[in-house]
């Protein structure tokens, strides 16, 4: 038993020995898990106080971002501000504009169009100027302070319109990039899908696939029908999922905005070839008009003919916002007469002067 007292009283002693000592070996480390612990929060923190902001091309939008440092953080010349724009697939970063101290710079496309607000010393809100269509999209603010990071992330909507689109070829005619081309051939981009969901809400029903700008394929339906999907389905946007962009060919969704310029028929004595129509309207000063023009014109401007004229891609159509007889009895809408022969000398033309 006196054995077994000393081996226990000998184990205890060592132990004591052993924790003193490490203790005292690893003090720095004791203090500094001391002062990580107490702690309360991050040194900095980065605030975006909209979500979403709405513009229209043309217009200028601000960027909310805001950033709030520990008080007792000492000042940091070096501190970095960064936008960066997310592509639509989210798979990388485009570079807009970067301020560190006195040293600013804007990138590509935003060079010129973009700078901080600077309502504060903690602002680092982005205006951005003369908007694009291209510059729809979501914005990365990133606020760097040393070792200290913090982002936020707002959404620049436009307002505008979503149109299906297909060329003279026909339906099912366009890869990816055909389809980008068609779109900013019509004064338009390719819409995202959010752009297409809100299109949707908003009532439009297409029963052909078309191209997204994430590289997915989709259709929206508001009445479910049996060459659409079925008539036993639910309302909603169709999914073909991510196709190929070299090899699949479908339709497209394209956006529009508001524009600088003025949309008009020209009156004219007689009826027009499609190249009688382009040298009319550039005597009138202007350019024969783009599909987006029109669709622009008649959601945005609620412009309203019942002539049908042609426009730049060599197809023919009119805009109708007060439906009527002989005139779209049913609905408000752009109405499509094809890609009649050129030579044909059946109708007016539809013209675009923009402003200087």
């Amino acid at each position: 038993m006196s054995s077994l007292l000393l081996s226990s009283f000998l184990l205890g002693f060592i132990s004591l020995c052993l924790a003193d000592s490490f203790e005292h070996a690893y003090s720095d480390l004791e203090h500094y898990r001391t002062i990580y612990i107490s702690e309360n929060g991050p040194r900095l923190s980065v605030m975006t106080e909209q979500a979403k902001v709405v513009s229209r091309r043309g217009g200028n939008a601000t960027l909310p971002c805001k950033f709030i440092r520990e008080d007792t953080a000492p000042p940091n010349p070096k501190l970095r501000i960064k936008w960066t724009k997310l592509t639509s697939d989210y798979l990388k970063e485009d570079d807009v504009f970067v301020a560190m101290g006195f040293h600013k710079k804007s990138y590509g496309r935003f060079h010129g169009r973009v700078f901080l607000q600077g309502s504060g010393e903690n602002d680092a809100s982005l205006v951005i100027t003369e908007l694009t269509l291209e510059d729809y999209g979501k914005y990365k603010c990133e606020i760097i302070d040393g070792l200290e990071d913090g982002t936020g992330v707002v959404a620049l909507d436009l307002q505008g319109i979503v149109f299906p689109y297909f060329p003279r070829l026909g339906r099912y005619n366009l890869n990816f990039h055909d389809a980008e081309k068609a779109c900013q051939d019509q004064d338009a981009v390719i819409a995202s899908f959010d752009q297409l969901y809100d299109a949707w809400r908003g009532g439009l029903d297409w029963c052909n696939a078309g191209w997204l700008s994430d590289g997915s394929v989709q259709y929206p339906i508001t009445t479910p029908r049996e060459p659409c999907g079925g008539k036993d389905t639910v309302p909603g946007v169709r999914n073909y999922g991510i196709r190929d962009k070299e090899k699949n060919r479908y339709d497209v969704f394209c956006f529009t905005s508001n524009y600088r310029g003025r949309f008009y028929y020209l009156i004219h004595p007689t009826k027009l070839t499609y190249d009688e129509a382009v040298q009319a309207c550039r005597k009138d000063g202007a350019q024969i008009a783009k599909v987006g023009q029109m669709f622009a014109a008649w959601k945005l401007l609620g412009y309203d003919r019942c002539d049908s004229g042609w426009l730049a891609d060599g197809s023919v159509r009119y805009p109708i916002t007060r439906p009527r007889r002989r005139c779209s009895p049913t609905e408000a809408a752009v109405r499509f007469g094809g890609f009649p022969d050129k030579k044909h000398k059946l109708y007016g033309a539809y013209c675009f002067k923009a402003y200087k």
